[in-house]
């Protein structure tokens, strides 16, 4: 095969955001469907985690977490709730282990899981091979590398339509008590450089911005998220208790959830 599959990102590019709702997937799931995001049907890990998808053509949003009986994935419950992983294409696991091996940092082996995947009325097993950095380093949250073996179960075009707009991730905003020496370990495990901005840094991770700015303790402090518009989002949030708008004109809002810790920035983008 030549190039990415296709709707997969390119090496290096960011892959996917995580929110980590451990055993409240039902609640999340209702929450997300209710703000007009499409939500893949649930999947279930072979490593003992639960998930829904909310698909772009690029990188895509997961809502992760553990099932109420059977195996429970230790990494999902040992990580921060809410907003907690950043996750970074890999065409090659292998590559990238000796990537970041030859970076000095001490990343696990490749790891192999899988989940069933139902399509066109057949279920086939979406399977995939991801590095993790170690977490000491980056305590804000997880940062690691996904190969995907099998993107045309993931990147389905009935999947990516949404209801309110959503199209793509804009910006991941992580606060670093730091700031300068977590852009250089987050630029040495994505492999991009780390450009100085005002009193933050930043990173590109394709065509999503990494931000690293001071803070209290380190964290994911926010999400920049892409709609075709914000007028749908703005309808259904009013109607929601759950959800906090704060509209800044025409192309910009906050979105607050406080009960999964989160705060979305939204923009309207074509």
């Amino acid at each position: 095969m030549t190039g990415p599959p296709p709707g997969a990102p390119a090496d290096g590019a960011l892959d996917h955001v995580v929110i980590n709702v451990l055993r409240r997937m039902d609640e999340a799931a209702d929450l997300f469907a209710a703000l007009g995001f499409s939500l893949t049907p649930r999947g279930h890990h072979s490593l003992g985690s639960i998930n829904h998808l909310m698909m772009t053509a690029g990188p895509y949003l997961e809502l992760v977490g553990v099932p109420e009986m059977g195996p429970q994935r230790q990494d999902v419950l040992d990580s921060p709730f809410g907003l907690n992983g950043l996750v970074v294409a890999s065409r090659d696991a292998d590559a990238t282990h000796a990537r970041l091996a030859a970076a000095g940092l001490a990343a696990s082996p490749p790891v192999a899981f899988s989940r069933p995947v139902t399509v066109d009325g057949r279920t086939e097993q979406a399977q995939f091979r991801t590095v993790r950095v170690p977490a000491h380093l980056f305590p804000a949250g997880r940062l690691y590398h996904c190969e995907h073996l099998t993107p045309d179960l993931v990147w389905r075009p009935e999947w990516l339509d949404h209801p309110n707009g959503f199209s793509g991730i804009d910006a991941l905003t992580i606060e670093s008590p730091a700031p300068e020496a977590d852009a250089y370990l987050y630029a040495a495990a994505i492999g991009a450089p780390a450009e100085a901005v005002g009193a933050g840094f930043t990173i590109r991770v394709g065509e999503t911005r990494i931000v690293i700015v001071p803070g209290p303790a380190a964290r994911f402090a926010a999400l920049g998220l892409d709609f075709r518009g914000l007028d749908a989002l703005e309808a259904r949030s009013a109607v929601l208790p759950e959800a906090t708008w704060v509209r800044h004109g025409p192309d910009a809002a906050d979105l607050t959830l406080p009960a999964f810790d989160l705060h979305l920035a939204c923009r309207a983008a074509l």
